[in-house]
């Protein structure tokens, strides 16, 4: 069976309901993960999703800023919500594929919405900035601990980080702007290597390709000036990697009417 999994950082899953239900109705990907819904639980827009053959549903948020959800045309068995940093802050959901969705049963999905960091790249003067390190470190604590690779994983999210020279739009320009700061780079790369995670896009799509899943919406004309940044990822446990078949950046979905400043990016498994 061929299972499709997407990432989107939907900027406000009630403003965008309707741009999400389109997206599902056209595309029909088996699970969709997103990230800061900005959304309490009891205002989340389940019917809707329901109504569209998104039934299973497992989601964490907050008023006006954060949250996590997953909603599934697959059933999970098994749903966890961790507190990243001691705050409850909405930034993390797993679920794991039951015994009844075929060959993607036991496929844990772990959806991560990592904190921005603020605009100034030194944790002694910006909180932000201290708290989007120490959310890494505590990711890294979290793999050595729980060892999510040993079984078919997934990882994904706005990680809110471009770690490859052509994951932005001027290496040089943005070597001192957070998402692409050195210490960001280095430390999510060696967190991803030493966890035993595969980068699907680059082992698709390897450098030097250009690849943007975010444009900021200070851009004037974001499609003209290109200048773009690879926040959102995909990830897959060694189970997988020989599962991979695709992954795809949405572009035109910047270009919808009010749209979220990312864009779906999507993976295809042949399990």
């Amino acid at each position: 069976m061929q299972l499709t999994v997407t990432s989107w950082n939907i900027n406000s899953v009630r403003l965008r309901i309707g741009m999400v239900c389109d997206f599902l109705t056209t595309h029909a990907p088996d699970v969709l993960c997103l990230q800061e819904t900005k959304t309490p639980d009891e205002q989340f827009p389940a019917k809707a999703f329901e109504k569209i053959g998104y039934v299973h549903q497992a989601f964490i948020g907050q008023k006006g800023y954060n949250g996590v959800a997953i909603v599934s045309k697959l059933p999970f068995s098994e749903k966890d919500a961790m507190a990243m940093c001691g705050k409850n802050d909405a930034r993390h959901m797993t679920v794991v594929l039951d015994k009844a969705a075929g060959a993607a049963a036991g496929v844990a999905i772990h959806n991560f919405y990592i904190p921005a960091g603020g605009d100034i790249p030194d944790p002694a003067r910006n909180d932000k900035f201290a708290h989007k390190l120490a959310f890494l470190d505590e990711i890294g604590a979290w793999g050595i601990a729980k060892k999510p690779t040993d079984r078919p994983a997934i990882l994904l999210g706005d990680l809110n980080i471009a770690p490859y020279e052509h994951d932005v739009w001027s290496h040089k320009q943005l070597l001192d702007v957070v998402s692409h700061t050195p210490i960001e780079t280095t430390t999510l790369e060696k967190l991803r290597s030493e966890l035993g995670w595969t980068d699907a896009a680059r082992t698709l799509r390897p450098e030097p390709e250009k690849l943007y899943s975010w444009w900021s919406y200070r851009a004037a004309d974001w499609e003209a000036s290109n200048r773009g940044r690879r926040l959102d990822h995909i990830w897959l446990s060694d189970a997988l990697k020989p599962a991979l078949r695709d992954l795809t950046f949405l572009r035109e979905a910047r270009g919808w009417e009010r749209p979220s400043d990312h864009v779906p990016v999507t993976v295809t498994l042949e399990l």
